[in-house]
C-alpha cells in the first residue's frame, strides 16, 4: 500500500469547514441541539466507534456504561481541537481528556475505519453520512466492525418530504452547498441508505430543525440494529 494511498485513507483535509464547523454547532446547540445529542448516546455501554467525530461536541453525553469510545475525524483540525490535552474544548465542543467515559480521538475516514471486525457494541453517524463521498461503503464499515446484534445510532439530516422543497435540496447539492459546508448534501435518503446496507431500523424519529420548512431543517434520529445475524 503507498504512502499516498495511505493518506487519503486518514484524512480528508477542509480547511474552511475545520474553522467554521466548531460556530455552526455552537449555534446548532445553543438552538437545542444539545437535547437531540443526549437523545442519541442514551443507554449506550461498551466499546463505541463515533465516525466523523469533528471537535469532540457528543463527547459530554456519553454516558457512563460505555467502556470506551473510538473516535474517528479525518480533518485535522478538528482531529486536534477534539484531542487536545486540556479541559473543555473550542466554542461548546470537548476534548477527550476532559470527556467522561475514555476517548480515544483517531485519524480515519468512515469508508476505512481503525476498528476490528465485530469489536463494537455500537457506531454513532451525528451529522456524517450528508458529507461522505460513498455512504454505501461507509455503512458497509459500519457493519464490519459491529458485534452481531450491534447498533447505529444516527442523527442525520435527510431528504425533505415535498417534491418542492426536495428539488430545491437537489439544486443546492448540485451547486453550492457541498462546497460551502464541506461536502455536505441536504437530500440524502438516510433511512433508505440504512436499509439497503443490510440494517433493521427500531427506532426513528423525524423532526425539524429549526423548526420551520426550510431545505436544511429535515433531520432524523434513531437506531438501526445490523441485521443478518438472527
Amino acid at each position: 500500500m503507498s504512502a499516498a494511498r495511505t493518506s487519503r485513507q486518514v484524512s480528508r483535509r477542509r480547511p474552511l469547514f475545520g474553522r467554521m464547523y466548531p460556530k455552526m454547532a455552537a449555534g446548532m446547540d445553543r438552538g437545542g441541539m444539545t437535547e437531540r445529542r443526549r437523545e442519541l448516546l442514551a443507554g449506550l455501554s461498551g466499546e463505541v466507534v463515533e465516525v466523523g467525530a469533528g471537535h469532540g461536541v457528543n463527547f459530554a453525553h456519553y454516558p457512563p456504561e460505555v467502556r470506551r469510545v473510538i473516535a474517528v475525524e479525518p480533518e485535522p483540525r478538528l482531529r486536534a481541537q477534539a484531542g487536545a490535552p486540556r479541559a473543555g474544548g473550542p466554542l461548546g465542543g470537548g476534548t477527550a481528556a476532559s470527556a467522561a467515559v475514555p476517548v480515544e480521538v483517531v485519524p480515519g475516514v468512515a469508508e476505512h475505519l481503525p476498528a476490528a471486525d465485530h469489536s463494537a457494541d455500537a457506531v454513532v453517524l451525528c451529522m456524517v453520512l450528508c458529507s461522505l463521498p460513498d455512504v454505501g461503503a461507509a455503512l458497509a464499515e459500519a457493519r464490519r466492525v459491529l458485534k452481531p446484534g450491534g447498533q447505529v445510532r444516527f442523527l442525520e439530516h435527510v431528504r425533505a418530504d415535498t417534491p418542492g422543497l426536495a428539488r430545491l435540496q437537489d439544486v443546492l447539492d448540485a451547486t453550492i452547498w457541498p462546497h460551502l459546508v464541506g461536502g455536505c448534501h441536504l437530500g440524502r435518503d438516510v433511512e433508505a441508505e440504512l436499509r439497503r446496507a443490510g440494517f433493521r431500523i427500531d427506532q426513528l424519529d423525524r423532526f425539524l430543525f429549526p423548526p420551520a420548512r426550510t431545505p436544511v431543517s429535515f433531520h432524523i434520529i434513531g437506531t438501526a440494529v445490523r441485521g443478518g445475524d438472527e
